[in-house]
């Protein structure tokens, strides 16, 4: 049972805030320019599948049961190709080798009990020439930011249970064997848009 099996009903409700200062002008900035089969890891309620233009072929994946059943009632009339849906965790997904052009992801690897494991998971699932593509909140990049996110994680992670606040996400990325050919900095740092490829898949 996942922790946020519990909080399905209301998460979305939750980020609004966020939501309204940040977080939706940016997937509405990485979303729709993905192409081909995507596999978005940790797609919870489903709040970016109205983003992905109709073209593409989406599967969703989730360890929290409760979060595919609201990302089911998502509407999809954008696509012709519809979304499949897995409940599965991301350090260990049940894809062969190779089955995606896309690997994305949302606010999901500070939650993730060990995303270097996560990562090599995603990078293992990824065709040659393959993208990883991730909007996460990290540990900001200047003082105040890393200040921040290193001040309030102990008590927000005791609340939260599984969230990080100042995990280096773009390092682990990079450690796991990717390539990251772009990281892009918001609100200090803390929010971050990545996107790697796959180091020895890519031709050179």
């Amino acid at each position: 049972m996942s922790v946020f099996d519990g909080l399905s009903s209301i998460y979305d409700l939750g980020m609004l805030p966020l939501e309204w200062l940040l977080f939706r002008r940016l997937r509405q900035q990485v979303f729709p320019l993905l192409r081909g089969d995507v596999l978005e890891i940790g797609v919870g309620t489903g709040i970016n599948l109205p983003l992905y233009r109709p073209e593409v072929r989406v599967t969703g994946s989730d360890a929290s049961r409760e979060m595919l059943t609201w990302a089911a009632r998502r509407p999809q009339s954008h696509s012709h190709n519809g979304t499949a849906l897995a409940q599965s965790d991301v350090q260990r997904l049940p894809f062969p080798d190779g089955s995606f052009d896309v690997v994305a992801a949302s606010f999901v690897f500070c939650s993730v009990t060990d995303p270097a494991q996560g990562l090599a998971e995603a990078r293992r699932v990824l065709r040659p020439e393959g993208k990883l593509v991730l909007l996460e909140h990290t540990r900001g990049n200047n003082g105040l930011g890393a200040w921040l996110t290193d001040t309030l994680h102990p008590a927000w992670k005791a609340w939260s249970k599984e969230c990080h606040l100042n995990r280096e996400t773009a390092q682990t990325v990079a450690q796991v064997g990717f390539e990251v050919r772009r990281v892009e900095r918001h609100a200090m740092g803390i929010v971050r848009v990545i996107e790697a490829t796959v180091q020895d898949k890519v031709s050179r």
